[in-house]
């Protein structure tokens, strides 16, 4: 009967509450140090910690910003494949922490459904977008005719397997903590996985859409930094006590000078500005295009009030220039914000970092803690204001359909055309 009692109490603070409240206060479970080389420990032993600290993240700084230079001109597949391994190394540090807690108890399947969770999301997103973008190739082979036919029945059978091998490891008296752990993968889930999936439709758009904002919040991250350690005296927020409103303030005008000049140079060279497409004669990438008036320099008027100041009456510049002001903005105002929710994520947990994969840093989440919410932005902003009808895509859409559906499409197009007056214009002409 205690048994009974005690399993069919749900409201208020009960026992099982009290029960799951210990199982998540436990040590920590990732460790807080960070690795770093032994050659920059001798070199740095005579400097406090504070300086050293700044030189062993100011030194890694460096090679990351010199690998991300080198995957970019490696190409767009090189970028896609170090999107993939970065979502994988981001998810298994958030599910590290809650299996940690999880092992304790020997409760069974929780790593491997995690990962079956993961793999059965990125077939769902990254076969979406294989038909989207490769739609040509897909329909040229059968065995991908197939899967593309039939892609979201395979993902959703493949979903629910994972979700009744979840129901049947079930434990009696620990069902409470278990859901926290079914709902803790979803929720990575839907961080991780997503936000690389709307990573990877941007960088479609051209490497510009991929590059530019990824440099904004690396940008802002370092600037702030640097205005914070040499200027920092106010506290922004508790989550965050070493964060500082001089930092912030210094972080957002030297982000949005940056991206500014960043677009500038960009803006002339087309293997950033056009959209990435697949060949089907090659088999491959290509960046090749007409330059859209988005990257065609253009003449604007300087507000009144400015032309004192600056002493010129026009300016020349892109238009994207003046979407990367509000590139960079968020990147300033709303990407940071990204880093105090997993500031806090980590003190509920008691812990400093994610995991100690980079000396000086941590994790590698705690990297790209800000760049999600960035992708994010990025893909709704392009949806809102820049993307139109992709003719190439419609057209692509239209050969796939039977003779006789063609055949109708074009006559109420002919016909279409014919009443605005258009196709007899062209016919004259």
């Amino acid at each position: 009967l205690q048994e009974s009692e005690s399993e069919n109490r749900l409201d208020g603070e009960t026992a099982s509450d009290s029960e799951s409240k210990s199982e998540f206060s436990g040590s920590s479970p990732v460790p807080t140090s960070d690795d770093t080389p032994e050659v920059l420990n001798r070199a740095l032993s005579n400097l406090s910690s504070r300086w050293k600290n700044w030189w062993v993240r100011g030194i890694l700084t460096l090679a990351m910003i010199t690998f991300f230079f080198i995957i970019i001109y490696l190409g767009p597949m090189v970028l896609m494949t170090i999107v993939m391994c970065v979502q994988i190394k981001c998810f298994h540090e958030i599910i590290t922490i809650g299996y940690n807690v999880y092992h304790s108890y020997d409760l069974p399947w929780f790593r491997t459904l995690s990962w079956y969770f993961l793999l059965c999301v990125n077939y769902f997103f990254y076969g979406e977008t294989v038909t989207d973008y490769f739609f040509t190739l897909v329909q040229r082979e059968e065995p991908l005719r197939i899967l593309s036919k039939y892609h979201r029945f395979i993902s959703f059978a493949l979903y629910l397997t994972g979700f009744c091998m979840f129901v049947l490891s079930l434990v009696k008296k620990h069902y409470r903590l278990q859901f926290y752990m079914f709902g803790w993968t979803h929720v990575t889930l839907l961080i991780v996985v997503t936000q690389s999936h709307l990573i990877i439709h941007n960088l479609f758009e051209g490497m510009i859409w991929f590059i530019v904002p990824i440099s904004c919040v690396i940008c802002n991250d370092i600037m702030a930094y640097m205005f914070g350690f040499f200027f920092g005296r106010t506290p922004l927020i508790k989550l965050s006590p070493k964060k500082t409103w001089e930092g912030f303030i210094g972080g957002f005008f030297s982000t949005v000078l940056f991206g500014l000049l960043l677009s500038y140079v960009m803006s002339g060279y087309r293997c950033f500005t056009c959209p990435v497409e697949f060949n089907n004669d090659t088999n491959s990438f290509t960046v090749d295009c007409e330059p859209s008036e988005l990257f065609q320099l253009q003449e604007y008027n300087i507000p009144l009030v400015l032309q004192s100041v600056v002493g010129w009456k026009t300016v020349r510049m892109y238009p994207f220039q003046i979407h990367s002001i509000a590139l960079s903005t968020f990147a300033s105002l709303i990407g940071p914000f990204g880093g105090f929710f997993a500031s806090g994520f980590k003190r509920a947990f008691k812990i400093k970092d994610f995991a100690n994969t980079i000396p000086g840093h941590g994790g590698i989440m705690d990297r790209f803690d800000c760049q999600y919410l960035m992708a994010t932005f990025v893909n709704v902003y392009i949806a809102s204001f820049i993307r139109g009808p992709n003719p190439s895509k419609l057209i692509q859409q239209f050969l796939t359909l039977r003779p006789d559906q063609q055949l109708h499409i074009f006559n109420t197009l002919k016909a279409h055309l014919v009443d605005r007056g258009i196709l007899g214009s062209l016919e004259d002409a």
